[in-house]
């Protein structure tokens, strides 16, 4: 068996002890005494032994030059959620990873016996994430592939009800009967006497809360080793991709006629949104805790997370970021002062390790989550855990989610739009000899500037994730929004000499929620990116043609549904570093808003901008080329793939157009496009057949 797919195995059925065998082909590692864990100290070698006697293949292991202690990370007892939004969850997340990274890279079967060790010691979803985290920023096994977490940790994506009909699916399956999908129902969590639940297929998507739990992933905010947090533009990327988000949700909320979201920031005020998960969570046998109507923040005392905070600190720390914003200037640890810029906004915020003062700055995001998420025991009276809100897998599924991160990038528009921060010049805009002379959208319908959305039934497979049962996949079915293919056809007049170009495709609503034509203070922050991407210009006139499935917003279906063990028997394959990284990206499924059956006025931005001012001239020549995401994933190991501030040219407002007719310069256009939703539900043609 290849390294990597003994490394994939590892992230097998999580809850099922390592004496046993692992993966579909009934691989055993061979364990010695250093990997067994308590429970087996006494006959584990021989439970091993036994297993291996049968075993496909049987995988060994080095001995342990320096055991780790984790100390802090064995606390964690292996049925307790896990979070980092914790403080005290981050020092053992911090301590592991260390002890991970600190063995020598091209020693790869010491490392793989450290791994071993600890998985048999550590709590499982703490383990998953710091072996995910190690495996993605050591130098030897970046191109191993990262288990899809809906498959490793179900529970947190699905309807507990599931889990009961899976055990059952399997075992018959076992014994010869066909394996029939389980449906998860499109309304499980409220009905739509609940006015947020018109939202709910947006925020409980699988796949959205993938791409969520996967950019942390790439992008932590917390680690002792400043490399992993410290990449290109990490603050500017945190305050863009979820600024993107906030317009996507609102752009949804129009078309289920409802009003933009509004911004949590009265913190003294009930929160009216309740939401009730109906999630189980199979690693703690407790279902996640919801959230009554008009609950409110209260102080938090809970020692065993590291929480002692008050709203009151909440309230100072607001008060000094917002100082900070109105000055344009940030006061470092040191006393020095700097500039305030967009990337050390979005550090502070978080915050991460490189926000410049954290005892001033607080970290008001990751404790508006904490706040959020323990409103229903703050004191740990009830020994209750946290809601939703705390797990980066799960906080997209809560309506208040959406309510937090509008005000925290409000706050970041305050700054886009402070005196601190100047309008673009026309000649940081233009480009001067390109005209885009037209632009229409094609779709396979043969209509013109038309988008069709519809739903689908996708299957998962569960099997992954269900410790202690059959072996063999166990699918659930479920329900998403999905599009129809198309391709932008845009037309090019380049007066000058052969140049490239960036090609830049936004789309927004038409219209405000009372059906009015917007200003443009306001419609810049609901543009929400399509693609962007480089092309070679030539004398006279261009055509350029680009396929919806092509986006760089965007990671392709299979990949975020994706089944890694085919892919993963070369760990040194380059193209599977990419795929960890860029795995960050949006789901292709949701890149086009739902519109409505009478189909959704859009409008559709495209700009062709001057690369000269857009290149980074990356050492490796790498331009805007990464097909997987890169305007939400960046590139790994390398510079953001664009000079340009993210969302540009729409993250700051204009100094005299009021409305996006007046913005327009030769080489931007705007076309009328209609989103029209068929309302039907079609089965995804790639799902197993029985």
């Amino acid at each position: 068996m290849s390294s990597a797919e003994s490394f994939s195995l590892l992230f097998d059925r999580l809850g099922e002890p390592m004496v046993s065998p692992k993966g579909e082909k009934n691989a055993v590692f061979r364990l010695t005494e250093q990997h067994l864990g308590d429970d087996y100290k006494a006959n584990g070698i021989e439970l091993n032994n036994r297993f291996g006697d049968s075993a496909s293949e049987v995988i060994n292991l080095a001995n342990i030059k320096r055991i780790p202690q984790f100390r802090k990370a064995k606390k964690l007892p292996r049925d307790a959620e896990f979070s980092l939004f914790l403080p005290a969850h981050q020092k053992m997340a911090d301590e592991v990873i260390d002890e991970l990274l600190a063995v020598p890279e091209n020693d790869l079967q010491q490392f793989l016996s450290t791994c071993v060790f600890a998985r048999v010691n550590l709590n499982p979803q703490l383990f998953n994430y710091c072996y995910s985290v190690a495996l993605m920023h050591r130098g030897d096994t970046k191109n191993i592939p990262i288990q899809n977490l809906a498959e490793t940790f179900p529970s947190k994506f699905m309807d507990s009800q599931v889990f009961s009909q899976a055990r059952e699916t399997a075992a018959v399956a076992s014994r010869g009967a066909p394996r029939i999908p389980i449906i998860i129902p499109r309304d499980y969590t409220a009905t739509d006497l609940d006015i947020e639940h018109r939202m709910a297929y947006f925020r409980e998507d699988i796949g959205v809360n993938l791409h969520h739990w996967h950019w942390h992933l790439v992008y932590p905010f917390s680690a002792n080793q400043i490399n992993i947090v410290a990449k290109d533009r990490r603050g500017e990327l945190f305050y863009y991709m979820h600024s993107q988000i906030i317009a996507r949700y609102n752009g949804e909320r129009l078309n289920n006629s409802l009003a933009r979201v509004k911004k949590f920031s009265n913190w003294d005020e009930p929160i009216p949104e309740a939401y009730f998960p109906k999630l189980d969570s199979l690693t703690t046998s407790r279902g996640w805790p919801p959230r009554q109507a008009n609950m409110r923040w209260q102080d938090l005392n809970r020692p065993v997370d590291g929480l002692l905070l008050t709203v009151n600190d909440m309230k100072r720390w607001r008060r000094n970021i917002e100082e900070a914003i109105a000055t344009g200037i940030v006061r470092n640890r040191d006393g020095s002062t700097k500039a305030l810029d967009i990337d050390t906004l979005g550090n502070m915020l978080e915050a991460s390790i490189l926000s410049p003062n954290p005892e001033l700055y607080g970290a008001l995001h990751n404790n508006g989550h904490s706040f959020a998420a323990y409103m229903h025991d703050p004191n740990h009276r009830y020994l209750e855990q946290f809601s939703v809100m705390a797990d980066e897998a799960t906080t997209m599924r809560d309506p208040f989610f959406y309510r937090w991160h509008a005000f925290i990038d409000d706050l970041c528009q305050k700054f886009k739009e402070s005196s601190n921060v100047r309008p673009y010049t026309r000649s940081e805009l233009e480009n001067p000899g390109v005209q885009i002379s037209s632009v229409r959208v094609e779709s396979g319908t043969g209509a013109i500037n038309t988008l069709n959305t519809f739903w689908m039934q996708s299957d998962v497979d569960l099997s992954r994730g269900l410790d202690f049962s059959e072996r063999g996949p166990v699918y659930a079915r479920f329900t998403h929004l999905n599009h129809r293919p198309f391709r932008y056809v845009i037309n090019v007049n380049n007066t000058g000499k052969a140049r490239r170009a960036t090609v830049r495709i936004f789309m927004a609503p038409k219209h405000d929620e009372r059906n009015l034509p917007w200003i443009l203070s306001d419609q810049r922050k609901m543009f929400i990116e399509m693609d962007r991407f480089v092309v070679p210009l030539n004398a006279g006139e261009n055509t350029i043609t680009r396929l919806s499935s092509q986006s760089s917003v965007t990671i392709p279906f299979e990949q975020t549904f994706r089944d890694l063990s085919p892919q993963s028997g070369n760990a040194r394959a380059p193209q599977l570093a990419s795929f960890n990284f860029c795995g960050c990206g949006w789901p292709q499924h949701m890149l086009v808003p739902r519109g409505t059956e009478a189909g959704a006025p859009y409008v559709l931005f495209v700009m062709l901008s001057n690369y000269e001012l857009d290149s980074v001239n990356n050492p490796d020549g790498t331009e805007m080329s990464c097909v997987e995401a890169s305007s939400f994933c960046g590139l790994k190991d390398r510079l953001y793939p664009d000079r340009r501030a993210m969302g540009y040219p729409f993250d700051r407002p204009s100094s005299s157009a009021a409305n996006i007719q007046d913005f327009l310069l030769p080489n931007m256009t705007l076309v009328d496009v209609v989103i029209r939703l068929q309302n039907i539900t079609e089965p995804n043609p790639r799902n197993p057949q029985n």
